[in-house]
């Protein structure tokens, strides 16, 4: 937790002489007034009530979450039909290259390599554009439910009087082990779940993202609630 500490201090000095009159030194001028210091925040230990939270994941599995990547996924499921189309299209056309005959002349050849480079740089293509776009909308999705979110965290790690929140979302986090009964994430799932009004999501076939894994999103994600 930071705390601001602000540090106001004066010092004016300054001597005044009437040119020709008297060279007797002047009381020095008042300093201007200015706004006052705050008050010193005195520490103080307090017993200490730890929760974890793995926000990210949090945020994906409220039922709101689930309906905005499922819409995503439909979104994009034409365009990963097509994808895969190019793709099975690609791989053939490499097998037929490897089985032909010896007699295959080197123009022939020539030209089946021309085609397989031209289909696949296609393929690549629309496959890191299609990705690309997916990640901006996954992005966009989590940001705001995230927003809210944070507001249900906030609010539930408020009333069970916990005194520290750690985000262990991140693949690089501090945490190697903490009793499971820290871990407010389904708890504050629920609780938004209750609070939001939405219906959980009715489950669908595969993932239709452009690739088989889901991307992460880069969003930056709202700090973690001070006490």
């Amino acid at each position: 937790m930071n705390r601001t500490l602000a540090l106001v201090s004066a010092l004016g000095a300054g001597l005044m002489t009437t040119a020709g009159i008297s060279q007797t030194p002047a009381a020095p001028a008042p300093a201007p007034a200015g706004p006052a210091a705050p008050a010193a925040v005195e520490p103080q230990a307090i017993p200490a009530k730890i929760a974890l939270v793995a926000f990210e994941q949090a945020v994906f599995a409220t039922n709101e979450g689930q309906r905005a990547v499922q819409s995503i996924q439909d979104k994009y499921k034409p365009k990963k039909d097509q994808i895969d189309v190019l793709s099975k299209e690609v791989d053939s056309l490499k097998a037929q290259l490897q089985s032909a005959p010896a007699t295959l002349s080197d123009e022939e050849r020539a030209s089946r390599l021309r085609n397989i480079d031209v289909k696949e740089k296609e393929l690549n293509r629309n496959a890191e554009d299609a990705q690309t776009a997916y990640n901006a909308d996954l992005q966009e999705a989590y940001g705001k439910v995230a927003t809210k979110v944070s507001v249900t965290l906030k609010d539930y790690v408020g009333k069970n009087g916990y005194t520290l929140l750690l985000d262990v979302s991140g693949q690089q986090s501090n945490v190697m082990w903490a009793v499971p009964s820290t871990d407010v994430t389904q708890a504050v799932v629920t609780a938004y779940n209750a609070s939001s009004g939405v219906a959980a999501p009715i489950p669908s076939g595969p993932s239709a993202a452009p690739t088989t894994a889901r991307p992460r999103p880069t969003t930056p994600k709202p700090a973690a609630p001070k006490q």
